[in-house]
């Protein structure tokens, strides 16, 4: 019988449900268990495709193509496991499938409310990834925090649940704030205890509460919670800061976390096995050495924007025994190739993410410029490619005007554009997502990352490298070594002579794990420790 865990959050939002859920799922998985993580959403929009991203942060994309709040991201590098549509579900998502039955006839002319009807649906969705996946753990985060309306049915829903598939199938894991009053020089455990006696209120008796910290909590203190939760004390764990969300799984492993949840839900425990893990937390804090890369964006303002491509950047940094040290790079700060050389100087290696609009290209571009003409190490991701693409048109190429019809329509020299086939639909219903191939050209630096000649990797985006000017730039020597052969789709671009720089179409950050760094983000941070020498 499939087991199931809910995680919800009390207090304040932010605690880390994501990097809790995903721990409980590494944890699971290495004692031999069949681990799929989810997470139900309460905003109405239908996925966070569209939202800005510094109010979401970055979009996570699956291989089926599927649109998914960031700590899927969280779920897939810790659990090394791909996810798929049915592992996000929004209120959104779920009001528009059971309202469009409405309009259809589907409930023969009663009356749809909140409950049965969402309720029900969400149901259906929570155990969807039972039906596909056929896994012994399903582990559910509840986004938002217990008290907030929107996310009431979704409660009612994981309190429902146990009629479903029995109480002793379920696990219910609460994670609260405890705060610390330094001038008190005192650990609060009210909030906690307000957090699940409104939890409780709302039918649902959790069976592991864990204590979001930064001081230790003492045995007084757990017990205290105990007695005021009706918890068991041993299934008190608490969750204090560590240097990196690595460190986290093992943590609450030698908390007792992961005994905790077997006893719940009466899982037989053969012994978790995190000595592969522990030596990836070991090379990441114990360096070897260090490099600096400038990260030119648009999104500086919000770190989590760029969150699996700075994850990635770490990944390689440990694959290289390196500390991989951030230089958040505002691309509109880049006025002039003066002002792009002083910001730059410093940098081992340049990376230009993915990004939607114009502001802050023309400075993209300058960066660039100074990485291709002084042999910086650079990585262009998605709109970070098309950069290369219109650096090289306008200074190699001499196509002064050249640029990307996302930022100019009327451009003379449309180097990046849309497909013939995407012309006067609208934004979103014309990207490229998921999973595609690329047939990778021999002798290139890909290839020497990847060690092959197919690979797939997954995309989100809208314009392309325009194939009429393909030749122009082959004949001015940039090296297109990808391409998607259903459609001869350019994915992969390097410039000649240089020690680093690639660009790519997709989103390789998307597939990079903690102890399996992407192929492209180890050699590019190989690349700028050899800079850095």
């Amino acid at each position: 019988m499939t087991k199931y865990i809910f995680i919800t959050g009390g207090v304040v939002s932010g605690l880390g449900k994501g990097i809790a859920a995903a721990s409980i799922g590494l944890i699971l998985k290495n004692l031999g268990l069949k681990v799929v993580n989810q997470k139900f959403d309460p905003y109405l929009n239908i996925d966070p495709g569209t939202m800005n991203p510094y109010q979401h942060g970055e979009v996570f994309v699956t291989d089926d193509g599927a649109e998914t709040d960031l700590d899927l991201g969280h779920y897939e590098r810790f659990t090394d496991t791909s996810l798929s549509q049915s592992s996000n579900t929004t209120a959104g998502r779920v009001y528009l499938s059971v309202l469009t039955k409405e309009r259809e006839g589907g409930f023969d002319g009663g009356t749809v409310q909140v409950i049965p009807n969402i309720t029900e649906e969400i149901l259906r969705r929570m155990l969807l990834s039972t039906e596909e996946t056929k896994a012994d753990v399903i582990i559910t985060e509840i986004g938002g925090t217990v008290g907030d309306i929107e996310s009431l049915p979704f409660i009612e829903a994981i309190r429902q649940i146990k009629y479903k598939v029995g109480e002793e199938n379920c696990c219910y894991i609460h994670l609260t704030l405890v705060p610390y009053i330094s001038t008190a020089n005192e650990i609060k455990t009210k909030p906690t205890q307000h957090s699940v006696k409104e939890l409780q209120e709302l039918g649902i008796k959790p069976d592991i509460i864990m204590l979001r910290t930064e001081m230790p909590i003492d045995s007084t203190t757990r017990e205290k919670l105990a007695a005021f939760c009706n918890v068991d004390s041993a299934h008190i764990i608490q969750n204090l800061n560590a240097k990196s969300i690595y460190e986290v799984p093992l943590q609450m492993e030698q908390e007792g976390l992961g005994k905790a949840v077997c006893e719940t839900l009466g899982i037989k425990q053969s012994g978790c096995n995190l000595d592969d893990w522990k030596q990836m937390v070991d090379r990441f804090n114990n360096p070897k050495q260090a490099v600096t890369i400038a990260l030119v964006g648009k999104y500086t303002g919000l770190h989590d924007a760029y969150l699996s491509v700075v994850e990635s950047l770490v990944h390689g940094g440990i694959h290289n025994e390196a500390s991989v040290e951030i230089d958040w790079v505002d691309a509109e700060t880049l006025s002039d190739d003066a002002a792009a050389a002083e910001r730059l100087k410093d940098a081992d290696g340049i990376i230009v993410p993915g990004g939607f609009g114009d502001r802050g290209i023309e400075g993209m571009i300058r960066a660039a410029h100074y990485a291709r003409t002084q042999k910086r190490p650079y990585f262009g991701i998605c709109l970070g490619m098309q950069i290369v693409v219109i650096e090289y048109a306008r200074n190699v190429l001499g196509l002064a005007d050249a640029n990307s019809t996302e930022m100019n329509e009327a451009t003379p020299h449309p180097v990046i554009c849309l497909m013939p086939d995407q012309n006067g639909k609208v934004r979103g219903g014309t990207q490229r997502l998921g999973k595609y191939e690329c047939t990778v050209a021999p002798g290139t630096k890909a290839e020497a990352a990847y060690g092959s000649q197919t690979i797939w990797e997954r995309h989100r985006h809208r314009y392309e490298f325009n194939n009429a000017y393909r030749s122009n730039f082959e004949k001015a020597g940039l090296v297109i070594a990808g391409i998607n052969p259903e459609r001869s789709l350019v994915e992969i671009v390097e410039a000649p002579d240089h020690p680093w720089m690639v660009g790519v179409q997709f989103h390789p950050e998307f597939k990079s794990r903690p102890n399996r760094a992407g192929p492209l983000f180890r050699e590019f941070i190989r690349a700028a420790c050899g800079a850095k020498r």
